[in-house]
This record gives C-alpha cells, structure tokens and sequence, in this order.
C-alpha cells in the first residue's frame, strides 16, 4: 500500500525539518516592537513557520489537479502532518498551551490523528488543504497586527483578501465536506466520529469569523464594549 510510507517515523522526521526551519527563520529581520515582549517574539517566531507551512500547501492544493501523478501529492499530505507536529510541540513546550487550546483541538482532531493511523478520507483531506490558501492571509494578518502596523496599506489590502479567502476557501470547503458526510453518511466508515468532528469545526471557524469580522471591519464597536483590550497582548494578538 503506498500509503503505508507516511509512517510515524516519516512524519518524525519531517517535522525535525519544520524545526530546522524554525531556527533558520529566526535569522531573518524582525521588527522592534516584537523583540521588545516575549509573547510577540514567540509568536512570530511560531507564524513565520506556518507561513512557511502555508504558503507550500496553498500552492499544492491550487495545482495538484495538474499533475500526472496525483498519488504523489497525497504522499505530501501526510508528511506534512509533521509540521503539526513540530507546531503542537512548540506551543506545548513553550508554555502556550492553555492560551492555544483551539489551535491544539484542531491539529489533533482534523489534521493528524484521524487522518494519519485510518487512512480514510484521504480525497477529504486533499480538498481540505484549501484552507491553507485563506491561512496565508490569515498569518500575514497576524504577523502585521505584532508588528503594529494596522494602520498600514499592507494590513487594509490583506484584511480584504483575508476575508475573500475565507469565505471562498475556508467557509466552502469546510461545509462542502460537511455536506458530502451528511448526504454519504449511510455508507461512509466511521462517519459518526468524523461528522462530529466537522461539527467542532465549523463551530470553531464560524466562531473565528466573528471575531475576524468583529476586530478587522468594527474595530471601534468592539473596543468600545471591551475597553483598552489592546493593551493585553494576548487577547490582542488572538481577535
């Protein structure tokens, strides 16, 4: 079975690359202001790697339809489940982990576990990978909010296409394969477990699209209810 090459010790090692990476990104600039607090520093330090993440997904799940050899791709999926690896680790061993519970719930639900030791649902996995397209958008607006730089043409061009990319690719895929279980059910393996976990989810990015909409295009609404929210980094970094 081809698909028995992406074995734990596969995915061990890809996600020893993605710390690889991690330390080769901490070379690059970085801005003032977020050397200046630990938790920015982390942050970005943990973003610049999921960019890197990102940006290598999107591009596959916008072309892998054209490639000759389709199988290779799926290789692909499951070795990058070591960088949800390498992400779990770090926000774990940081000491994030109470902060970054949804960011946990997600990689050990959706993207690692069910995926990796069944072997089902590999054609929903392919379609999953859309939604690293909007999380590009999703990481440069993070990574400009640590920076400070809101007021930026940057941040108004990306909070746009964040939005685009959201609905278009996160909001549709999501309930596109919420669909497909629903309307299979009856014949799907394990669709019960898998159906509930599409549920988690979608409550969890309806509840990140509030908060997105909320901070990015009501900014003045949502911090005359909540005050100078501003000023806890943590809570400013995560809306």
């Amino acid at each position: 079975e081809p698909l028995l090459f992406c074995d734990g010790p596969s995915i061990l090692v890809c996600s020893l690359i993605f710390r690889v990476a991690h330390g080769l990104l901490q070379r690059l600039p970085v801005p003032k202001v977020v050397k200046q607090d630990a938790f920015r520093s982390w942050k970005w330090k943990n973003l610049s790697v999921s960019m890197v993440h990102s940006l290598l997904t999107g591009i596959w799940a916008l072309t892998w339809p054209h490639t000759t050899y389709g199988v290779l791709f799926i290789y692909f999926i499951f070795l990058f489940s070591g960088y949800f690896v390498h992400d779990a680790g770090d926000i774990i061993l940081s000491g994030h982990a109470r902060g970054s519970w949804e960011f946990l719930l997600h990689h050990v639900i959706w993207c690692f576990l069910y995926a990796l030791y069944t072997q089902l649902y590999v054609a929903g996995a392919v379609i999953a990978l859309f939604v690293e397209i909007n999380s590009v958008t999703l990481h440069l607006r993070l990574m400009l909010k640590l920076a400070g730089a809101q007021s930026s043409s940057m941040y108004r061009i990306n909070k746009l296409a964040n939005l685009f990319t959201y609905v278009m690719f996160r909001l549709s895929t999501q309930f596109y394969l919420t669909w497909f279980i629903i309307h299979n059910y009856s014949w799907l393996d394990h669709g019960g477990y898998f159906l509930v976990s599409m549920m988690v989810m979608n409550i969890m990015i309806l509840i990140y699209f509030y908060r997105l909409l909320r901070a990015d295009f009501f900014p003045r609404r949502y911090a005359g209810q909540n005050g100078m929210h501003n000023n806890n980094t943590k809570k400013f970094i995560s809306d």
